[in-house]
């Protein structure tokens, strides 16, 4: 066994010593719907590790991230449902069922054509295991809603159906824009509540067309929004007042001489 063969046996040996008799109490008590909660925090402390673009940062996160996979797939184990040999061999036979081009005799010239194949290579194994299949694939419901509405855009956008470019898109919005002010005008809650997520749905697609993610364009005005708050808040501390003691005017005030300080400082 390797090096990384041996790294890759001994993780497993812990989650085997942690679940069993004389192991953690708390990792034994754990269960997949337990844990499920985890990997997806554990995902996107990995993805906030990559964006930082520390690599000590993504070594760790991914370590962790892999370690609680582990754990979940151990637990199936021992139930009997499946193991992780099974998990790892089924894995290993799709990457390269789907790759023809690289282990099998096919040739691929392009990105936009290695996803067209994959999609097709989908679409047979649903057909195979006589289950429905989409275009839009089986992204999962619980992504961030603008993940979400990226990549559906992104799948339908692979048979044609989407706009030939960003500027096409531009008459859209501006058209859910007006059906906002429509819905404002009724009074409906209801109405208001969709049209809002079509405009933001249009907004999603909007970023794609120009080649942004627009969950990151929003972490990244987040972000921007929460250090500019806080320096607001200690500006204030400082002179001896809090905010609920201050007006919209001198927030107003502050948070502008906030913005100028960091576009003259960057």
């Amino acid at each position: 066994m390797d090096m990384l063969g041996e790294a890759f046996q001994k993780l497993i040996e812990i989650v085997a010593r942690l679940r069993g008799p004389e192991g953690c109490p708390w990792d034994r008590k754990q269960t997949p719907e337990s844990l499920k909660k985890y990997l997806v925090e554990e995902a996107y402390e990995a993805y906030e590790a990559i964006n930082s673009g520390d690599h000590r940062e993504v070594r760790e996160e991914l370590g962790d991230l892999l370690f609680l996979i582990l754990m979940v797939a151990y637990i199936y184990q021992e139930t009997g449902l499946f193991t992780l040999k099974e998990m790892l061999t089924l894995c290993a036979e799709k990457m390269i069922r789907r790759h023809p081009h690289v282990f099998g005799e096919e040739r691929a010239q392009s990105a936009e054509e290695v996803l067209s194949r994959w999609q097709s290579i989908k679409e047979a194994e649903a057909k195979d295991k006589k289950v429905e299949s989409s275009v839009l694939g089986n992204l999962p419901k619980s992504l961030p809603a603008l993940q979400l509405a990226f990549r559906l855009g992104e799948r339908a956008s692979r048979v044609g159906f989407d706009w030939s470019s960003a500027e096409e898109v531009l008459p859209k919005l501006k058209e859910e824009w007006r059906e906002i002010e429509k819905a404002l005008e009724s009074g409906s809650t209801e109405k208001l509540e969709e049209e809002i997520g079509d405009f933001l749905f249009t907004v999603a697609n909007l970023s794609r067309k120009l080649g942004i993610n627009p969950e990151e364009a929003l972490k990244r005005s987040l972000e921007k929004f929460r250090r500019r708050f806080i320096a607001m808040e200690e500006t204030f501390r400082s002179q001896g007042k809090e905010l609920r003691s201050v007006s919209l005017s001198e927030m107003d005030e502050v948070w502008e001489k906030l913005k100028l300080h960091e576009r003259t400082s960057s």
